[in-house]
């Protein structure tokens, strides 16, 4: 930065303020320096300068994994908003890994981040090393909450089984529910609200006993759970219900490999639905029945929230919680489709 002020012929404030904020100085100011730009390729490391900060301009965001399509458009909702209020984002994933998501934490927390969005992996997660890096840095929790008293938005999986369950009980056999990996919390999370659903109808929950290997592999493991429910004794009933879209989908490849004709037609023998009404459920065949979470609104209440943390902090207020610690549960809408 001091070689190209010395090259555009300006001071480095001046230089600095521009590469802050174009329009902070004058038109032909503006000129001088674009054109200095152009000429040298000169461009500022925008991390290397935040590092000198107390606060940089970066929001943090973390990820149990990259290759869930929700944490994907999480992540793109949370990037948009960054950019229009002038914050970067620097993304990292933990993959499954407790060890690195703590070292995730301390490299946001090495980077001075403005804040952070972090969904947690909740069962597996070092609770110490989420309690140090809230303690010092402005944080929402998204689709897990650390504990009740934390920032927080996500869906509300109570209702949103609970009308799923309502559903398929009106509409035909009462759905038996095949779980996922306990990778997180919702692994339990929506296998409770399940049985909850049912204890409310009157109802006999069956939870269909699963392997307790731990993996992320979400359609594999459906195809793999379902492929040996068909081969021995069969689902208790004709109605299954999967804890997310990517166990269903393994679950309707299992059931098309067997023979098993899944849908709502007089002359199908499984119904399958699901929960998140990933981007591909429309597509599965048959298209699936599902939940949708608003993955738009999760990004857009969660960034609000950060927002008002990060200009709390900003301000000096010595009470954090004037940005007030926020625990919303975001109702979800019923997509009903072929499958169930």
């Amino acid at each position: 930065m001091e070689d190209f002020s010395v090259f555009v012929g300006l001071s480095r404030p001046t230089v600095s303020k521009y590469f802050n904020d174009p329009n902070s100085v004058r038109r032909k100011t503006r000129e001088m320096i674009e054109a200095a730009i152009r000429e040298s390729g000169f461009r500022p490391n925008m991390f290397a300068v935040n590092l000198n900060r107390r606060r940089s301009n970066i929001i943090g965001m973390l990820i149990p994994t990259s290759a869930d399509p929700f944490y994907n458009a999480l992540t793109r909702r949370v990037e948009a908003i960054a950019r229009e209020e002038g914050y970067l984002t620097f993304v990292l994933s933990s993959d499954g890994d407790p060890e690195l998501e703590e070292r995730a934490l301390e490299t946001l927390t090495s980077m001075n981040v403005a804040g952070a969005v972090v969904a947690p992996l909740g069962l597996h997660s070092r609770a110490a090393a989420l309690e140090r890096f809230s303690a010092s840095i402005p944080l929402v929790y998204v689709d897990l909450p650390l504990d009740e008293g934390t920032a927080f938005v996500g869906t509300d999986n109570r209702r949103s089984f609970q009308i799923m369950v309502d559903y398929l009980c009106r509409s035909g056999t009462p759905p038996c529910f095949l779980g996922m990996p306990e990778v997180n919390s919702n692994a339990s999370n929506r296998r409770l609200a399940y049985i909850e659903a049912m204890d409310r109808l009157g109802l006999q929950p069956h939870v269909v006993p699963i392997s307790v290997e731990l993996t992320w592999d979400f359609e594999s493991f459906g195809f793999d759970e379902v492929s040996r429910i068909l081969r021995e004794d069969g689902f208790p009933t004709s109605t299954l219900l999967c804890a997310n879209d990517r166990v269903a989908f393994g679950a309707l490849s299992a059931a098309w490999k067997a023979g098993v004709k899944v849908g709502h037609e007089g002359d199908s023998a499984l119904r399958i639905a699901g929960h998140d009404d990933h981007p591909l459920s429309r597509f599965a065949s048959p298209p699936l029945t599902t939940v949708a979470q608003n993955y738009s609104e999760i990004g857009g209440r969660a960034m609000a929230i950060l927002l008002r943390k990060i200009a709390a902090e900003r301000e000096g207020d010595p009470d954090l919680d004037a940005a007030e610690e926020e625990h919303v549960l975001l109702p979800s809408q019923m997509v009903l489709r072929e499958s169930a």
